[in-house]
């Protein structure tokens, strides 16, 4: 004999509001109001680069008529660009190269080990990106003069690595703990070194969260002005100075000559590294920002 069985009746499902298209709107709006803001003034410079200077202060805001590569030419002999470029990707790739390892190996002992300080130095590290660089110009100054670093390549790479470290160690510490565990025993268990484990199986593991800081540190150091005016001083200075230096002089040092056309030609090719590194490493610096965050 079949039993019976007296089933309840299903709650009543509210109905769902379809959501307002307002704040949707709003947020794109403003994205695409700063999309502009911010793309708009290099596409400025890039033209202006190949204009004359009649162009530029007649008719800012047009094509330019043909393209002017001797600005170019002129930018980087004459007005020493290409020593002053060539003198910028010799710092800031030492200082990265620096930065990246040394920072990388503090950063995955903090997150992987525990042992009495931990927590003290990686606050120490925290610490140091609250101190402004404006604080340390005057100390800093002697002790890389005591040194004899001063006006200096080697000596401007070493600061650059150091005041790069504290935001490095603190974004790879976050980042590193997010990594999944079990990876790491399993390479233990098949024999696995510690210096092993880091640089075979943890390092390439992390290389989302390096391309992504390695992008911050990279901007922060190429564009870096009020260390090396303070730090490339001296007698033959001059001809170490970097980039943003040498554009000031530029600028500077026309008086009222207005060489517009070469100064616009000379940002741009301090613009190139930058956006070229951005296009080339943009879905990593996403996909790392994405990864890296504290949970």
């Amino acid at each position: 004999m079949a039993v019976l069985t007296r089933t309840r009746p299903a709650p009543p499902v509210a109905p769902v509001e379809p959501s307002s298209p307002r704040p949707a709107f709003l947020s794109h709006l403003f994205l695409g109001l700063w999309a502009l803001a911010t793309t708009v003034p290099l596409v400025w410079a890039v033209l202006s680069s190949f204009k004359s200077d009649t162009e530029i202060l007649t008719s800012p805001w047009s094509l330019p008529s043909e393209l002017r590569w001797s600005n170019w030419a002129r930018a980087w002999n004459e007005a020493h660009i290409g020593r002053y470029f060539l003198n910028s990707a010799v710092v800031v790739t030492g200082a990265l190269v620096i930065t990246m390892l040394f920072g990388a190996m503090a950063a995955y002992v903090l997150a992987r080990y525990r042992f009495r300080g931990s927590r003290i130095v990686y606050f120490a590290f925290v610490g140091g990106m609250m101190f402004p660089v404006f604080l340390a110009l005057v100390p800093l100054f002697f002790v890389v003069r005591n040194l004899g670093l001063l006006g200096t390549l080697p000596g401007l790479t070493l600061v650059y690595a150091a005041y790069s470290l504290p935001f490095t160690v603190f974004f790879l510490t976050a980042f590193f703990r997010t990594l999944p565990t079990s990876v790491a025993e399993a390479a233990m268990v098949d024999g696995c070194g510690h210096f092993g484990l880091f640089f075979r199986v943890m390092l390439p593991m992390a290389r989302p969260g390096l391309v992504s800081v390695g992008i911050f540190n990279f901007l922060f150091q190429w564009n870096q002005y009020v260390l090396p005016i303070v730090l490339m001083q001296g007698e033959g200075a001059e001809s170490r100075w970097v980039l943003a230096q040498g554009l000031t002089a530029l600028a500077v040092n026309e008086g009222y000559r207005g060489d517009f056309s070469g100064l616009f030609a000379g940002m741009t090719i301090a613009m190139l590294p930058v956006l070229l590194g951005y296009v080339v490493f943009h879905r990593q610096v996403q996909s790392g920002l994405a990864a890296g965050q504290l949970r």
